[in-house]
């Protein structure tokens, strides 16, 4: 339950993409918000400087749709997980806190191989290699290992990171071959951990 009492009616919002956790934004909601973004699963705020609801993308059409919501440890802060359906930021930037690039890229990317496996079209080399099966998939992610560790050894730091792109860009379409994701693998990295 969210203590909309605590600070005058309104609760700070964070804002993440569902898929790469990047922080996105922060916004306000009052009660009202808060029960419009549940019931339309589409994020409203209260806009302070409008003195009203806002949903996000009402005029751009970059919606935020509602994929899951914590409430923080005092019940009055929310962390919202989205679906951006555009650029966040009213500047056209994919985030309001103008970083770089995603840090979190990996993690779309392997949204973009899922959505090719889901949806297949001519020309993709996910389905080009797809089309070949399995084993093909799994050698292709040996070659990579392989000319990974010969450019750590004999080549420039551009040819290393280069064939490590290729590395983790095969080793995800596998993963996704046989039904695995990141998650699945973060989850047996912090087991081990602890």
């Amino acid at each position: 339950m969210i203590d909309f009492d605590k600070s005058a009616g309104l609760v700070p919002v964070i804002i993440q993409d569902f898929q790469t956790l990047e922080v996105l934004m922060l916004g306000y909601m009052n009660e009202e918000a808060w029960e419009k973004t549940l019931a339309e699963k589409r994020v409203t705020f209260y806009s302070r400087s409008k003195n009203r609801l806002w949903t996000k993308g009402e005029e751009s059409g970059n919606f935020l749709e509602l994929r899951s919501y914590h409430i923080d440890c005092d019940q009055d802060t929310l962390l919202l997980f989205v679906e951006p359906k555009g650029p966040t930021c009213h500047t056209g930037s994919r985030s309001c806190f103008n970083t770089e690039y995603n840090q979190n890229f990996i993690l779309q990317l392997e949204r973009v191989i899922q959505q090719r496996i889901d949806n297949p079209q001519e020309g993709s080399y996910v389905n080009s290699l797809r089309t070949k099966g399995l084993n093909k998939i799994a050698q292709k992610v040996g070659e990579e290992a392989v000319e990974t560790v010969i450019a750590a050894l004999n080549e420039t730091e551009t040819d290393l990171i280069n064939e490590s792109s290729d590395l983790v860009f095969h080793l995800l379409l596998l993963l996704k071959e046989k039904g695995l994701s990141l998650e699945t693998i973060a989850k047996n990295l912090e087991g081990r951990h602890q």
